[in-house]
C-alpha cells in the first residue's frame, strides 16, 4: 500500500505538530513529495542542516516513500507516480525512510562516514499535520527535529506564504 510502512515502530524519538490552515492536504502532500525529491539531489554543509558535530563535513539525504513492507527511492519516476496517486486520492498518512550520509571533507577527496537511518511518519488531519520520527540506526549526528525543520522549511519555501506553522 503506497505511503504506508507495515513495520513502522510504535515508539518514536520525536513528534511535532503543525497547523496547515491555508492549504489542502492534497497540495501539502504534493509539496512534501516535491521537496523530498529535490533534497535527494543536493549536498548540504553541516551548518545548513544542524549544529555541526563533525567539523568540515557535508551531508546528503536519500528519501524513500513506503510501499507495503519496503521503501522506494524518490527519483523522478517514483515522484511522478506518487504525485499522480495523490492527485487522485490524498493519503491519510505517509511513511518515509531517510538515510543521512555524512562525508568528511579532506581536501581533494571526501571520506564517507557512518550513515544515519530514520523513519518518518507524517499524519494529515483537519488543518493539522503531525510528524513522527524514529531513529533506526547510526550515530545520530543530526537530531530528528533537524530533519523535520529541513522538510518544513523546504515546503514553506515552495509557497508565497508559510503554510506550516508549529502548533
Amino acid at each position: 500500500m503506497l505511503g504506508f510502512y507495515e513495520n513502522f515502530p510504535s515508539y518514536v524519538h520525536r513528534t511535532e505538530r503543525f497547523l496547515t490552515s491555508r492549504i489542502s492536504n492534497r497540495k501539502l502532500q504534493q509539496a512534501i513529495i516535491q521537496a523530498l525529491h529535490e533534497i535527494n539531489g543536493e549536498t548540504f554543509t553541516f551548518e545548513e542542516v544542524a549544529k555541526p558535530t563533525i567539523p568540515k563535513c557535508t551531508i546528503m539525504f536519500e528519501f524513500g516513500i513506503a510501499d507495503g513492507d519496503g521503501f522506494n527511492y524518490l527519483d523522478s519516476e517514483e515522484t511522478n507516480r506518487v504525485l499522480e496517486f495523490i492527485r487522485k486520492r490524498p493519503l491519510q498518512l505517509v511513511d518515509f525512510l531517510c538515510i543521512v550520509k555524512y562525508y568528511k571533507d579532506g581536501g581533494e577527496r571526501k571520506t564517507p562516514l557512518k550513515f544515519d537511518y530514520y523513519m518518518i511518519r507524517i499524519i494529515f488531519g483537519e488543518k493539522l499535520m503531525e510528524t513522527n520520527v524514529f531513529h533506526e540506526k547510526g550515530l545520530r549526528h543530526i537530531f530528528p527535529e533537524d530533519i523535520i525543520s529541513l522538510i518544513v522549511e523546504r515546503v514553506n519555501k515552495s509557497f508565497s506564504r508559510s503554510v506550516l506553522k508549529k502548533a
